[in-house]
């Protein structure tokens, strides 16, 4: 599942979330697998297993994929503190 990827037309001082979907993980669990748009235009890329995943949806407010297009890593971290 994937979330659709939003044009952030908006000039950023910070790194946003650009894509978000499920991956499979090597156990057989699913995953988070985030693509983060830093400030420098580079995209990498974040894998966080079920529980973090959970955590950082919480701290961003988001019900579902959707809801995290666009936030900024920094409200990701306040979900990756909470782990």
């Amino acid at each position: 599942m994937t979330a659709p990827v939003r044009e952030l037309r908006v000039e950023t001082a910070e790194a946003v979330i650009e894509r978000a979907e499920i991956a499979a993980g090597h156990d057989g669990a699913a995953e988070l697998a985030l693509s983060i748009r830093y400030e420098n235009g580079v995209v990498g890329q974040v894998v966080l297993d079920p529980d973090t995943g959970f955590s950082v949806m919480r701290a961003c407010g988001a019900a579902d994929l959707n809801g995290l297009i666009g936030r900024s890593w920094r409200e990701v971290s306040k979900g990756l503190s909470n782990v």
